[in-house]
């Protein structure tokens, strides 16, 4: 989701914060338990919680054309965004972009509106996702901008990466690659299920 349809959270919360430690995000950390135990330590030792947060998620805004290529893909396809951002993070921007169905990850918020930890649905579950969707006989499409995207484009039938950074670009050259939206929506729509039966499913990352 984020580098794709919408800013990268971390980065704006790292901006308007004014912590930079914050910027790292999985275009740079591959581990992501790693990334996470370092966000959350930074925001301990800063006193931030998540009332402080909130009223900074609630102002991002989806990247400048988004909606449109969200309701472009949703009114020929399954849509499902399958990321590693969380529930308590992206409600005002899920209905920012019309409420797509999403599958991503919990943190753990004390009485004190401390940010504890985190717990993920499920190791690797994008590409778990995909791998279900084709067990149902979808036709799989995946697009996204970062390492923690890479097992899932891997596993899709056909896989993309948009506006990536060019460390992944080098290490994936595999993967198409695209920065324009409309670029993409004509992929999208010109990939061919090998089975005439299958119906097509989008995840992006």
């Amino acid at each position: 989701m984020e580098g794709v349809i919408a800013p990268e959270i971390w980065i704006e919360l790292a901006e308007r914060t004014g912590i930079d430690d914050l910027r790292r995000t999985t275009r740079d950390e591959p581990d992501y338990d790693v990334l996470m135990r370092y966000r959350l330590d930074i925001l301990d030792s800063q006193g931030i919680g998540i009332e402080a947060l909130q009223p900074i998620i609630d102002g991002i805004e989806p990247l400048l054309g988004a909606r449109d290529f969200l309701d472009a893909i949703r009114a020929k396809h399954q849509l499902v965004i399958l990321s590693d951002t969380f529930y308590e993070f992206v409600g005002p921007l899920m209905a920012k972009m019309g409420y797509p169905t999403l599958f991503c990850h919990r943190l753990h918020v004390n009485n004190a509106g401390r940010l504890s930890g985190y717990s993920l649905r499920m190791p690797n579950h994008k590409q778990a996702a995909v791998e279900a969707f084709q067990a149902l006989n979808f036709f799989t499409i995946a697009a996204g901008d970062s390492y923690n995207d890479t097992r899932m484009l891997g596993a899709a039938d056909a896989g993309f990466l948009f506006r990536p950074p060019q460390n992944v670009i080098d290490e994936f050259p595999q993967f198409p690659v695209f920065t324009d939206y409309a670029d993409l929506l004509a992929e999208i729509d010109a990939a061919e299920p090998l089975d005439s039966g299958a119906d097509r499913a989008m995840s992006a990352g």
